[in-house]
C-alpha cells in the first residue's frame, strides 16, 4: 500500500520530514482536515491547531499556527507561520501564556484587540494540548508485566 511523504517547514527551519505515514491530520482553517495516501491534490490554508501524524499505530504532534498545507501525489507538506515539536514545547511557559490571555480576557481592559486576544488563547491552549499528549504517551506505550 501506498505511504505519504511529508515535510513542515516553518520560516526558520524544516521541523520535520518523514516517509512512510499513513496518514497526515492538520487543521485546516475551516475544520480539521485527514489525508490518507492517493489524496486529491490539494492547497489550503491552515489554522491554529494540532497537526498529528500517523505511522502503524505511532503517533507525532506538532502545535501549528497558520500557514498553508500542500498535497502532490503521496507528498505533504506544510508550510507553517509557526511549528513546534511536543517535545520543544515548555510546558510550564505555555501554562503561563495560557493564565495570561485568560486573565486579559476576563479584565477585557479598553483598547483591547479581542481577535488577537482569542488568537493567543487557541495558541496557547494548542501548545498545552499538544505538550501534555506526548508527556502521557510514554506511559501508555510502557510494556505491562506478565504475572
Amino acid at each position: 500500500m501506498a505511504k505519504l511523504r511529508f515535510e513542515l517547514v516553518s520560516p526558520e527551519r524544516i521541523v520535520h520530514s518523514d516517509d512512510g505515514l499513513d496518514m497526515v491530520i492538520a487543521p485546516g482553517a475551516d475544520g480539521e482536515l485527514g489525508i490518507l495516501p492517493s489524496h486529491a491534490p490539494l492547497l489550503t490554508a491552515l489554522g491554529i491547531g494540532e497537526l498529528r501524524l500517523r505511522k502503524g499505530d505511532e503517533e507525532e504532534s506538532f502545535a501549528v499556527h497558520g500557514g498553508f498545507l500542500e498535497v502532490l501525489g503521496n507528498k505533504v507538506i506544510v508550510m507553517a507561520d509557526v511549528a513546534e515539536r511536543a517535545d520543544e514545547i515548555d510546558l510550564a511557559r505555555a501554562e503561563e501564556a495560557r493564565e495570561r490571555a485568560e486573565r486579559r480576557y476576563r479584565e477585557r481592559p479598553e483598547g483591547l484587540d479581542m481577535a488577537r486576544l482569542q488568537a493567543a488563547l487557541r495558541r496557547s491552549r494548542v501548545r498545552l494540548k499538544v505538550a501534555r499528549r506526548r508527556r502521557r504517551r510514554p506511559r501508555m506505550e510502557m510494556p505491562r508485566e506478565e504475572v
